[in-house]
C-alpha cells in the first residue's frame, strides 16, 4: 500500500504527515520529535489524537511541517494527524470529533490597512 500523505493548517502552518505501521517513532522534518519540539506542551497537542483513540505507540510518524510558530506548527500537525487516524480506522470519528481535533482552526492574522501603524491600531488624533 502506498503512503497517504494528510495536511493539516494553522495560521500560516502546513503539516504534511503520514502514518505507518510501527512502534511509535515521530520524526519532524528529519529530527527527533523532542529536538523539533522542545516545549511539553506543542508534545502533548500533537500526541493528544493517539491518546484520545488508544492507538499511542502503534503508528511511526512522518512529519513534513514548514510556516509559522512553534504553536502554530503543532496544532497543525495534530490536526494532520488526527486526519490520518479518521482514515485509517472510520470508528475512531466520533471520539476525535468530540475533542474538536477534525476541526480546522480559522483564525489568521488580520492585514494591516494603509493609513495605519497596524492592523486596527490608529495614529494619535489631534483636532489641531
Amino acid at each position: 500500500m502506498a503512503d497517504q500523505i494528510f495536511v493539516g493548517r494553522r495560521k500560516t502552518s502546513v503539516a504534511r504527515v503520514i502514518l505507518r505501521a510501527g512502534n511509535g517513532k515521530i520524526t519532524v522534518n528529519d529530527k527527533e520529535f523532542e529536538k523539533a519540539f522542545p516545549e511539553l506542551l506543542s508534545r502533548e497537542d500533537i500526541l493528544n489524537p493517539f491518546k484520545v483513540t488508544n492507538t499511542l505507540g502503534h503508528f511511526d510518524v512522518i512529519i513534513n511541517v514548514d510556516g509559522g510558530g512553534t504553536t502554530g506548527q503543532a496544532q497543525a500537525i495534530r490536526l494532520g494527524i488526527a486526519r490520518a487516524l479518521c482514515s485509517l480506522n472510520p470508528d475512531h470519528r466520533p471520539a476525535l470529533k468530540a475533542e474538536g481535533f477534525l476541526t480546522r482552526d480559522p483564525r489568521m492574522v488580520e492585514r494591516k490597512k494603509y493609513g495605519q501603524p497596524k492592523a486596527r491600531k490608529r495614529f494619535q488624533f489631534s483636532k489641531r
